[in-house]
Order: structure tokens, then sequence, then C-alpha cells
């Protein structure tokens, strides 16, 4: 009898277990950029989530572009991007709602280090692609409707410039491998700063360009609209959209480090000045 007493405490003991993981592998699907992802900035924020909640993050990392797609699809439950207009859009057209500002960092121009077409130690980001695009100078572009594409076409029309020189390639890749394959070039591109400290050591680049208030690059979260679909966990969604911006995550995001080197900077509630959040890093 005690021996089945026992038995019984360890079924129900088991039992308790696997209704806990259940519990605890409620998804929150996430889409977020390319950069938030390669930089390691998620790998280091969302397990200290984790371990105080009773979620697990699926993580979609993808163009900006791709993201807000994504959520208008209802196939994510809320988007972590870095495209301000574009983020306006999805906010005013009803696909999303209670945006955030997160966190910012800045794009940078990263070309070879004799650089051959001369625009290193300028701050001005329109001159400088206009100078690329006068010398037809390789330039890879990541060509995938991402923040760090919108910035740069924007970039190109505030240079007048229709970037369909024979040396511009569009690649349709992440930020990761667009630096890599400028490097085999020995090309030019804009990146955001947070991937590029995180793989400069592994690339035969150099930053040429930095500190102009238009490579200002600030990140937002937005939750999915529930009232257009109703499978999303919108809960879940708030819950880290609000972790993201409080106290702890705000701190968190300040904290990390790559070898040394700040790649974010905790943005919530503020209203930032780009001519002071520039080249910060």
């Amino acid at each position: 009898m005690l021996k089945r007493r026992l038995s019984l405490l360890a079924i129900a003991a088991v039992t308790a277990m696997l209704t806990t993981g259940a519990q605890a592998a409620e998804i929150i699907r996430l889409a977020t950029t390319t950069s938030t992802y390669n930089s390691g900035l998620l790998d280091y924020l969302l397990p200290k989530f984790e371990q105080d909640h009773p979620y697990q993050i699926q993580v979609i990392p993808v163009g900006t572009g791709k993201a807000l797609r994504l959520g208008r699809d209802g196939d994510v439950d809320l988007v972590l991007t870095h495209a301000p207009a574009a983020e306006k859009a999805f906010v005013d057209a009803g696909y999303g709602v209670e945006p955030h500002g997160v966190m910012y960092n800045d794009f940078v121009i990263v070309g070879p280090s004799d650089d051959p077409a001369g625009i290193q130690g300028g701050n001005d980001a329109v001159k400088a692609l206009a100078t690329l695009a006068d010398k037809n100078a390789t330039f890879v572009s990541r060509g995938d409707d991402s923040g760090t594409n919108k910035k740069e076409n924007h970039l190109w029309k505030a240079a007048g410039v229709t970037p369909d020189f024979s040396n511009y390639k569009a690649a349709g890749q992440g930020m990761g491998a667009v630096l890599k394959m400028t490097s085999e070039l020995q090309g030019y591109t804009l990146t955001d700063r947070g991937t590029w400290l995180a793989m400069k050591d592994n690339l035969d680049l150099s930053i040429l360009v930095e500190g102009d208030t238009k490579l200002f690059n600030p990140y937002q979260v937005i939750l999915v609209n529930p009232e257009r679909y109703k499978n999303l966990n919108t809960e879940g969604a708030r819950t880290l959209a609000q972790w993201l911006i409080s106290d702890e995550g705000q701190t968190l995001i300040d904290a990390f480090r790559l070898k040394g080197k700040v790649l974010f900077h905790a943005s919530a509630g503020e209203t930032v000045d780009p001519s002071k959040a520039v080249g910060a890093n």
C-alpha cells in the first residue's frame, strides 16, 4: 500500500512537472531585425526574461519590412524594428498597437581601409553616397526592404542619386551576410553599428563615415493588433514589451557590451536628440 501511494505521488509529481513545463513553454512570437539578432543582444536579454516569466520567445530575425509584413498577416505577436516611417504606417493602418521606443544606436558607412573612393573621415552620409555613385565604387546594398535598406534608400534620395551604377549590388541578404560580401569584394556598405561591432574582427573593413544625425537608428517594440487576429498571444507579447521598457529591461540594454563596446542605448520614455545620440558608442 505504501509503495502504491509512493508511486501515485511520483506520478502526480511528474504530471505537475509536465503541466508546469507546458505552461512555461507558452510561445511568444517575436519578429525582429537581423541587427538585434546578429549583435547578440537577444541572446543576452531573452533568457533573463524567460527565467522569470512563463513564456518562451520564438525569435524570427528578418528585415524590418518582412517583420512588419509578418505582423500584418498575424503570423507573430509583436515586432521589434527600426524604421520609424514604416512603423508609423503599420500602426496608422491598424495593424500595430502600443508602440514604445526601446533603444537606439546609429548607422555607419564602412569600406576598405585604403578607401579608394576617398570618403574617409567625413560625417556627411549623403555626400559620401553621392561620391561613391560618382566614382562607381563597389557598394553592396542589403536590398531586402529592411530598416537598414530603407535608411539607405532615404539617403540615396537625399543625394539625388538613383543607385543604378554598374558596381551597385543588391544582395537581398541580412546584415551579417552583406558585411561578409562587402569585405570579400572590398566594397562599401551601410550597416548598423551593433552588427558591425559584433563582426568587425572577422572583416577586412573600416568605419569611414559616422556621426551624421541622418544616421540615427531608433528601435520600437509594437504589439500586433489583437482585434484583427484571434490567435495572438497578446498577454505574453505585452508582458515582454513592458519588460523591455521597464527599469530592469532598460538597465540590461545599457549594460550590454561586446568586447567592451556599447552596442545599444536604452531610450524608453525619452525624446532623444539625434545630434547627441549618433556616434556615441
